[in-house]
Formats: structure tokens, sequence, C-alpha cells
């Protein structure tokens, strides 16, 4: 996977993160910031959705279209698809450019649309990212659990940086006994649930 990534979907990859550090040193509201993955947990996430049952992915929150581009490299390894959700228009239009730029189309769909309401419609998954809100996080991960066969995988992206905002979950969900889970301190930290 990580040997053969095009140089698309590395120059693509280089534009977002120089794209990230420019608009937090211009001070960007929260809204505007791109919260992405650090290389390590995009790789990370890849070799997770690699290793999964059959089935395809999803991702709930988009962004610039980062994590999205890393998950690509699993499913075109794997021959999955990967639906990723973005209710930002303006984040939308960024994440849809960068996916093209980064000649991952072929097996990424970009819905334009609230994650939540429409994971429900996306069938025979086995890998779900949740890089949203933490507001939504508990809602996200009920909805994707019910979806997932056993040794199916929902991640939660900025799970120690933004501890604090997930009101209780995190540590709800390392007890949940439906799953195996694991906090990582990768980038802004990873909480990896597998499925039992």
């Amino acid at each position: 996977m990580f040997r053969d990534i095009t140089q698309a979907v590395e120059v693509t990859q280089g534009h977002l993160k120089a794209l990230e550090g420019w608009r937090q040193a211009q001070g960007a509201d929260e809204s505007r910031q791109l919260r992405q993955v650090s290389p390590e947990a995009g790789k990370l996430l890849a070799i997770l959705l690699a290793s999964c049952p059959p089935g395809d992915a999803v991702e709930l929150g988009s962004g610039g279209g980062y994590s999205g581009l890393w998950l690509a490299l699993a499913c075109r390894a794997t021959q999955r698809r990967l639906v990723t959700f973005e209710r930002d228009p303006n984040k939308a239009t960024l994440a849809r450019h960068c996916l093209e730029a980064g000649d991952v189309l072929d097996f990424v769909e970009l819905r334009e649309a609230d994650g939540l309401t429409g994971l429900g419609g996306v069938a025979g998954i086995s890998f779900c990212f949740i890089d949203a809100e933490p507001s939504m996080a508990r809602e996200a991960y009920e909805a994707a659990l019910s979806l997932l066969p056993s040794g199916g995988v929902v991640a939660i992206g900025d799970a120690i940086e933004r501890a604090s905002e997930f009101q209780g979950f995190l540590d709800d969900a390392e007890m949940d006994a439906r799953v195996d889970a694991v906090l990582v301190p990768i980038g802004s930290g990873l909480l990896i649930c597998r499925k039992v």
C-alpha cells in the first residue's frame, strides 16, 4: 500500500498539510480550520481498513480529504469502496477537489451530507472512521457498530487532543463489552474499537 503511493496522492497530501498550517497561522476560526490526522494516524487507519473483514468503509467528516486519501490506499489495495460524508459545503468542495487531484475517485465517493443521516444508507460496511464533532461521536459510534460485522472497526479521531469534549464517551467505549478498544497516542489520538 505505502510503497505504491502515487505522486498525485503525495502532492495533494502535501498541499493539504500546507493549507492546514497556513490557516492555523492566520488564526482561522474553528470552522475554517482543517483538523487532519497525522501521517502516522493515516497509515494506521489504512492498515486497519485493509485488515477488516470484507466490506466497504465510511468516513464521517471528510474535512479537506486528507484521511480519505490514506483510506483510499487501503481501498485500492483491497478492492473496497470508501463513502465519505462532509456537511460543510466549503470543506466538501475542498475535499472533492483534493480527492480528484489525488486521482482516487475510482474508490472514493464524497457525499455532501450529514454523516449520521447518511450512514444507515450505506450497506455492507466493515470500517467506520468518525472524524467529526465530539458531540456526535456517541450516536455515530452506536449507528456504525450496529452495521459492522464481527471483526469490523470503528475508529474515532482527536480522541486525546479533544478528550474533554467527548463527555464521557471515550471511557464508555473503552469499557463496552461489544468491542475490544484501545486509545492510541498517535497524532491527536485515535480510539480504535474492534467489534467482537
